[in-house]
């Protein structure tokens, strides 16, 4: 995801600092350019400055996280110290918690959140990226409202060819995507499916169900208010948008990864002990993935 938003944005003609931990992918896109195919065309997009230290970089407009939810907190630790006066962070991310990892390192004054909505995206190899879809990008402050540099910004995303757009209530947003999450993201990896084969099956899809009404109960308890009032007909209208489709928890076990786990279905967990509402479905999605990646390298 980082690497398409990188290449857009270099496109648009802004200059892009990409930083990335697997130097191959560094040293490729420094050498030939970076390539971006997909949704929104084919190209080798050059003049990227990548690098693997974030001090490289230095002060910037906007930072842009898009790593794994166990990389945001220390993302924002190295960039922390870097960061000049009127710099912002934006933080896209699957499940929940991402702006408060960040929020240990800097004001979240500084911080807005950012929800991909219906877009995926593979490293085909080093410095070769392909995103399947792109339908939008929202964008909210940290602490609500609209301003005016939540406005700026969603429109330096538009100019760059993405569909986006600012929102006053960015919970709301984050909510509606995380049930997605923990729907198709714990039951397809446990049950090796893509969305559509998951949604077939009506012993796992209706435990990919559970673990929805587990996280609206959540969710109605902490006050968010949803855009619908149905979660089935909600997750179900979204995964058959995409029914071919592999949520990233299960390539990661594909390739023998960790996963996000704690910030989707394990998320929902923790957040169900807070509240003292019992999440007996997403609980045992989560202990099976955790015991699975236990024996990971």
């Amino acid at each position: 995801m980082g690497s398409v938003y990188a290449g857009l944005m270099a496109e648009a003609g802004h200059e892009i600092w990409a930083v990335d931990i697997w130097q191959e992918h560094v040293d490729t896109i420094n050498r030939d350019g970076l390539h971006v195919e997909g949704a929104s065309g084919d190209r080798v997009v050059q003049g990227i400055h990548a690098t693997s230290n974030a001090a490289d970089v230095g002060a910037c407009d906007l930072y842009v996280l898009a790593t794994k939810a166990s990389g945001v907190g220390p993302a924002a630790r190295e960039i922390a110290p870097l960061m000049g006066p009127e710099s912002i962070v934006i933080t896209i991310q699957n499940g929940l918690g991402a702006g408060e990892r960040i929020a240990e390192f800097m004001g979240t004054d500084r911080v807005l959140l950012g929800v991909a909505d219906g877009f995926g995206a593979s490293m085909k190899c080093p410095g070769h990226v392909h995103h399947s879809a792109m339908n939008l990008i929202r964008v909210g402050e940290m602490n609500g409202g609209m301003t005016d540099r939540l406005q700026r910004i969603t429109g330096v995303w538009q100019e760059a060819g993405f569909n986006a757009k600012a929102f006053a209530d960015i919970d709301q947003l984050i909510w509606g995507k995380y049930i997605c999450n923990v729907t198709l993201s714990g039951p397809c990896t446990v049950f090796d499916r893509t969305l559509g084969e998951l949604m077939a099956d009506p012993d796992s899809w209706a435990i990919a169900k559970g673990c929805a009404l587990e996280v609206y109960a959540l969710g109605q308890a902490k006050g968010i208010e949803f855009t619908f009032d149905d979660p089935i007909e909600y997750v179900t209208a979204f995964g058959r948008k995409m029914p071919d489709a592999r949520p990233s928890m299960l390539l990661d076990h594909h390739a023998r990864r960790r996963s996000e786990i704690d910030a989707i279905n394990g998320m929902a967990v923790e957040l169900g002990r807070q509240l003292g509402i019992a999440t007996p479905y997403n609980e045992v999605l989560s202990a099976v993935i955790r015991q699975r990646e236990d024996g990971f390298p």
